[in-house]
């Protein structure tokens, strides 16, 4: 995850440097190579409101005052020194030049890989050919190119001690956007059939669940009394990831009612006995400019897991992760060289 910095129930952490610590020493045919994201890809800054009508003074949720508070105690307490190397490593494109850039990768990177399951056993990180295309696959990784219902049967049972969801939740917008580009493989759920994939039989004894949520009540409730229910799973905390922009401010306003907030939710549930998990952790982060690039968490969540080498599992993956098994119908799209620089060794 690359910790820059924890205080409390608060920590910081730089997707991109656990990018670049991952894909060191990178093998293919008998030369190593380094590789990184493109940090253009987090030159993200924070977006002004303008409103159209007077100005209504509305209170913020309860939810979002604490959140906002909780921030506020936190990056008054970074060193300058730390706010001023992020803000000098990632300030490098403007936001309509972002845009354009993850815009043409997403294009770029649209693949029919149709049924196609594959992964590596080495312990360092390779170069692969898929397909006359070339990706980076991490250490001891394995994905399933398909739809999560249908190759959640095909795993085998008991054994995974982890699993992280990134559900495509049902969504007037996404919905908009599909509509208007039929390439989007963002194929919503509405929260039925997301509690119907059959992951229950997955889970080991002893096993922690982790469902990234929209900030929907509606949702957030399914996960806890539906979705969590019908995988065998108890409900233990929630979680928030606040996105920040390159000089570390929310990217945009904490609102109120329904509009836009500068927070997902991770909410997290247990099967049998793993290490006391703490609620309301923040977790701050500047997020990448790629659809659904969601920051990675694993060295967040596996110290609540008494094993060693857990077994882990990721659903509806758009990357991957080292020893982890990703499925979905886009588990290689942000794997492909073209979203990566190399770095001189």
């Amino acid at each position: 995850m690359s910790l820059v910095i924890k205080q409390g129930n608060c920590c910081l952490i730089d997707h991109w440097e656990f990018i670049a610590k991952l894909y060191k020493d990178v093998l293919f045919e008998e030369n190593y190579q380094s590789y990184t994201l493109s940090a253009k890809l987090f030159s993200i800054t924070s977006e002004v409101r303008t409103r159209k009508r007077k100005k209504v003074y509305e209170e913020l949720s309860i939810e979002t005052s604490k959140i906002k508070r909780m921030y506020e105690e936190f990056i008054a307490k970074v060193p300058n020194s730390i706010k001023e190397r992020i803000s000098q490593k990632y300030n490098i494109l403007d936001t309509s030049s972002v845009r354009d850039f993850s815009a043409s990768l997403f294009q770029s990177t649209i693949f029919d890989h149709h049924s196609i399951n594959g992964g590596s056993t080495s312990d360092i990180p390779l170069k692969c050919k898929i397909q006359n295309e070339y990706f980076l696959i991490p250490p001891n990784s394995r994905f399933y190119y398909g739809s999560v219902n249908e190759e959640c049967h095909k795993l085998d049972s008991g054994i995974f001690d982890l699993v992280i969801a990134d559900p495509p939740w049902w969504n007037r917008y996404i919905r908009r956007l599909k509509n208007a580009n039929e390439q989007l493989s963002y194929e919503m759920m509405y929260n039925e059939d997301i509690a119907a994939i059959p992951l229950s039989n997955l889970l080991s004894s002893n096993c922690l669940v982790a469902v990234w949520c929209t900030n929907s009540p509606a949702n957030i409730q399914a996960v806890k009394n539906l979705i969590f229910r019908n995988w065998g799973v108890r409900y233990v905390a929630s979680w928030h990831w606040l996105k920040v922009a390159v000089d570390l401010s929310p990217i945009c306003p904490f609102g109120t009612g329904s509009t836009k907030q500068p927070y997902e939710m991770l909410i997290i549930g247990k099967v049998g006995s793993v290490a006391p998990i703490p609620d309301g952790q923040l977790i701050v982060s500047i997020p990448s400019a790629l659809h659904s690039h969601k920051p990675p968490l694993l060295d967040l969540l596996k110290p609540y897991i008494n094993k060693e080498q857990p077994r882990i599992l990721e659903l509806f993956a758009r990357y991957l992760l080292p020893n982890t098994t990703s499925v979905g119908y886009e588990p290689l799209k942000w794997q492909h060289i073209s979203l990566y620089e190399t770095v001189d060794m």
